[in-house]
């Protein structure tokens, strides 16, 4: 009887680890993502191009005037996502980096930046765009 029962509990604890295993190798942040940022009582709508090969993360956002600027130092591992981007106004260089959660259509996580010589830290929410 105690046989029976190992055998199950083995059975059970493999097929977990399976199921486990294959929602890991599912989860991929490539595609569009929104969501809107507030600065100063203004809202602006932000989107993110990302594309995933192995765990190295590759992808852009647009900016001003819909320039593409090219994230930086993007990994994917374990369902975090992780980039920075760095933007040039007026001769001066300010880098965002953002972690996140990856759950579905869904990022969620905080961005860090550093303004005026204040870090600045704030919650970002994106939504995967469906194709």
């Amino acid at each position: 009887m105690k046989r029976r029962e190992l055998l199950v509990l083995g059975l059970a604890v493999l097929g977990l680890v399976s199921q486990v295993r294959a929602e890991d190798k599912k989860a991929d942040p490539t595609g569009t993502w929104k969501w809107s940022v507030t600065f100063n009582d203004q809202t602006r709508e932000m989107s993110l191009k990302l594309k995933l090969d192995g765990d190295k993360l590759t992808g852009t956002m647009p900016g001003r005037n819909n320039t593409e600027t090219a994230i930086e130092n993007g990994t994917f591992k374990d369902g975090l996502v992780s980039f920075s981007v760095t933007r040039e106004r007026n001769d001066q260089k300010f880098t965002t980096k953002y972690t996140g959660k990856l759950e579905g259509d869904t990022i969620k996580g905080k961005s860090e930046s550093e303004r005026n010589g204040t870090a600045q830290s704030r919650d970002w929410e994106a939504k995967r765009e469906k194709s």
